[in-house]
């Protein structure tokens, strides 16, 4: 059965309606899955269509979990249906909402609002029951990607053991709390009372907080200005050096493993070959600059 087929015949069990239609009309985002909102029995919802080799890439039992406990602590939108087989998932859409690409993710309000988030997700009461590991996770997407038969960048194997070298010798006092792991500013939604959400937590896991700075941050395309506003609210002072040196190994690796993620989606027939390189020539950039000058800016970092 195609995947729409299976959405709308899990739209029609869950609502009891069998007149009802998958409606992709008004496309929600999304780069892991498609989400889609639809009004269904005078209520709207968010409908996720899991994207291409999904099923491979996350584990949809550990998703459900820390799903429901980000819920539980009013962090992330009420979710109504959850199906770890096929991954999609019915959530109720938060009304009069936009998400912090939109509403700009570097003006001070929503950077105050951001830190709070991550705050807040931080100092959960309960532990998530996993760990995200990110180079457990890229040895995973590279034996998929060989399963594809794909190949690597000509230099990625050395790029590869250069950054894990360095990331390996260089980060200490790593910490353990409850982390996204995929704070990209689309899936920080804010409504119209100023409350902000973070939804989407397929790569939720027990990890270091500066990854989720870290990747706000690079995703966001922070200025020098924005970065200092977001780290003096989230972390109460100017940077230690050992912060910002985590920080500069995260935005690193993060371009390293989702790289790797964009060549899975590449090689299953979806369009994310400019998304892949753009990320990787960020980090041949970025692992120059390291080796050269430690001590640069984190916004210049930032830029591809």
């Amino acid at each position: 059965m195609r995947m729409e087929e299976l959405v709308q015949e899990t739209l029609q069990h869950v609502f009891g309606d069998e007149s009802i239609v998958f409606d992709k009309s008004r496309f929600a985002g999304g780069l892991t899955n498609y989400n889609y909102i639809m009004t269904i029995k005078g209520m709207e919802y968010v409908i996720r269509r899991p994207g291409g080799m999904t099923e491979q890439i996350i584990d949809r039992n550990i998703e459900r979990v820390n799903n429901h406990i980000a819920s539980e602590f009013g962090v992330n939108s009420d979710c109504v249906y959850f199906d770890e087989q096929s991954g999609i998932k019915i959530s109720v859409y938060i009304k009069n909402s936009k998400n912090m690409a939109i509403a700009d993710p570097s003006s001070p309000q929503n950077l105050e609002s951001v830190s709070c988030t991550l705050k807040r997700i931080h100092s959960f009461p309960i532990n998530f029951p996993n760990r995200f590991d990110w180079l457990a996770e890229l040895s995973k997407y590279e034996l998929i990607i060989q399963q594809l038969h794909g190949s690597f960048f000509f230099d990625y194997t050395t790029l590869k053991d250069q950054l894990v070298t360095f990331v390996q010798e260089t980060n200490k006092n790593t910490m353990l709390v409850p982390s996204h792991n995929d704070t990209v500013p689309e899936n920080f939604i804010i409504d119209d009372t100023g409350r902000t959400y973070l939804v989407d937590w397929e790569y939720s896991g027990m990890n270091d907080p500066c990854w989720d700075v870290a990747a706000y941050i690079l995703e966001s395309k922070l200025s020098s200005e924005a970065i200092h506003h977001l780290v003096q609210n989230y972390f109460g002072h100017t940077l230690t050096p050992m912060e910002e040196l985590k920080i500069k190994n995260f935005m690193m690796a993060q371009d390293l493993l989702w790289t790797a993620w964009a060549l899975i989606r590449h090689y299953n027939g979806d369009d994310f070959l400019e998304y892949c390189c753009l990320r990787y020539e960020r980090l041949r950039k970025n692992i120059k600059l390291m080796t050269k000058s430690p001590q640069c800016s984190l916004a210049s970092m930032v830029m591809i």
